[in-house]
């Protein structure tokens, strides 16, 4: 029997009877406000609901718009290679406009450590903190992460994850959060990790000692993790002991009967038969189970053996006493010279861009704190003789990122007392604005050319240094360029406007002297320009 719908039948009687209403009026603003009413009427259902707030961020890119300037004075150069990673100074919601321009589809991991919101001075919200007992705490909490995270998720790749940190008081309204922007089939799992060795040891508190980091990807059904190294917590996991082997196993799935195709009958060993759904082929599971590599239960269930010295390693989502805790962080921060005491350990990080990164990956944090994903990504490539690339977003809040975090990437990079430095490449973004209005088309288009430089820059994670990577954004000076062999010798990399026209002997000068060129995109600042246009 089909159920009834109470709120919609409700909800229609109210449909109707503004549909009446309608049908006297003649006033145009009572007509609009009537239509306001059906609007939020038909809205949807279920999920979150909460009062929208705007930001000062919001009405500045208003009347503005956000470029990248480079404080050249802060490049950290260690490393040969022409590879840069970026620490991006600003609000972050700034950052994320302009990363939507450069990395939009390209980045593969992103990981951020939110404000939790616990009313302690942890969350501020327009210059102001936010009082526990402000009446719309989660409201502006909401507002504030739906907007970077909608941004965020168009950041992603096709295989895209990403990691969102987070305690009790803004679990259950992030979990439905994302399950509305990242779509709640993508939720992949929330991993409960223990962030503190320390109790609270009040008989009238439950001691809080755990976090949980939510995990989504852009597209579940395409996502494969990558298998990591069994921790001495798994290994309680392999509790069953083989009589014939000698050896240590867990039960593996064999049998799913929710997604399974095969249709197998199967007898167990004390001759209980059962006909069951089968992710695995009849050819496959009698191989299995003759060379004792199937589990039976006392109900005839059969299970795969998976034994421990043939294991290449697996993950829960249980973290706890694993992979450090926040008195770790401190510690490390500590030995840097650093004082600071709101830092997740940057092997659980590196955990999960084992998890889920390749050696080329690309690792966005927007929230970075005092930059431990930087460490966990440099720290990684020294592991596995990897490349991957980090871009950190952090305002700069009681000098937060030129004081902590510039510090310990300074640190990290080249190395610190007994710490060994893990040699690469750094440039330091601060966030600017151009004005939109009382521009001419002219100066508008001018001002931001001057920022294409920083945009390319970031995109490729290159340095664009005149010599070797040059841009052209006037036919003359291109002209030139291309008659100057001494200048043609240096350059391997040519960024050139979309509105400039290679002759034919300029394609073949450039071709014969080993010269990339490239189009810059119009997408950097094309909206932007026509708006005066």
């Amino acid at each position: 029997m089909e159920s009834t719908n109470l709120s919609k039948i409700k909800r229609e009687k109210m449909l109707n009877t503004i549909s009446e209403i309608k049908k006297n009026i003649t006033d145009e603003d009572t007509l609009n406000n009537l239509s306001l009413i059906e609007n939020e009427l038909t809205k949807k259902k279920y999920g979150l609901i909460w009062e929208e707030h705007e930001e000062r961020v919001d009405k500045e890119l208003i009347s503005k718009i956000p470029t990248f300037e480079e404080l050249k004075e802060k490049e950290i150069k260690c490393s040969k290679n022409n590879e840069f990673n970026f620490l991006l100074e600003g609000d972050n919601l700034h950052s994320l406009y302009l990363l939507n321009k450069t990395h939009k589809g390209k980045i593969d991991v992103i990981y951020i450590d939110p404000p939790y919101n616990t009313g302690n001075n942890d969350f501020i919200y327009n210059d102001n903190f936010i009082a526990p007992d402000d009446g719309y705490k989660h409201s502006k909490w909401l507002s504030f992460m739906k907007k970077r995270l909608e941004i965020s998720k168009n950041l992603l790749s096709k295989k895209g994850v990403i990691f969102i940190s987070i305690d009790d008081n803004e679990f259950a309204q992030l979990k439905l959060l994302c399950d509305d922007i990242f779509g709640e089939q993508n939720f992949v799992t929330t991993i409960h990790w223990k962030r503190s060795e320390s109790q609270n040891n009040s008989a009238k508190q439950i001691a809080i000692v755990g976090e949980y980091i939510l995990c989504y990807a852009i597209d579940k059904t395409s996502r494969i993790f990558n298998k990591v190294e069994l921790k001495s917590t798994a290994l309680k996991e392999y509790r069953y002991y083989d009589e014939l082997t000698g050896k240590y196993f867990r039960r593996g799935t064999i049998v799913d009967n929710t997604r399974g195709k095969n249709i197998l009958e199967i007898t167990s060993p004390n001759g209980i038969t059962k006909t069951i759904k089968s992710i695995r082929n009849k050819q496959f599971f009698d191989e299995k189970n003759k060379n004792n590599e199937i589990y039976w239960t006392e109900t005839g269930t059969p299970y795969l053996k998976i034994f421990l010295d043939k294991s290449e390693g697996q993950v829960s989502n249980n973290w706890f006493d694993s992979y450090g805790v926040n008195e770790d962080a401190a510690d490390d921060l500590r030995k840097m010279g650093i004082n600071f005491s709101f830092s997740k350990p940057s092997k659980l990080i590196k955990q999960l861009l084992k998890l889920t990164s390749n050696k080329d990956s690309i690792i966005l944090d927007f929230f970075a704190g005092s930059g431990t994903t930087a460490q966990a990504v440099l720290e990684l490539n020294q592991e596995d003789d990897g490349h991957r690339k980090y871009i950190l977003c952090t305002n700069n809040e009681n000098q937060i990122c030129e004081k902590v975090t510039y510090d310990r990437l300074t640190k990290v990079i080249k190395g610190f007392k007994e710490i060994d430095g893990i040699n690469s490449n750094l440039k330091y973004y601060k966030t600017s604005y151009i004005p939109r209005i009382n521009t001419d088309e002219e100066n508008l288009s001018k001002n931001l050319m001057i920022n294409i430089k920083n945009l390319i820059q970031l995109e490729n994670g290159i340095s664009v240094d005149d010599k070797i990577v040059k841009i052209f954004l006037e036919e003359d000076k291109l002209d030139k360029f291309s008659k100057n062999q001494d200048e043609l010798d240096a350059c391997n990399k040519l960024y050139i406007s979309s509105d400039i026209l290679l002759t034919s002997n300029q394609e073949k000068i450039f071709k014969n002297n080993n010269i990339e060129v490239y189009i810059i995109p119009e997408y950097y600042f094309k909206d932007e320009i026509l708006e005066v246009a």
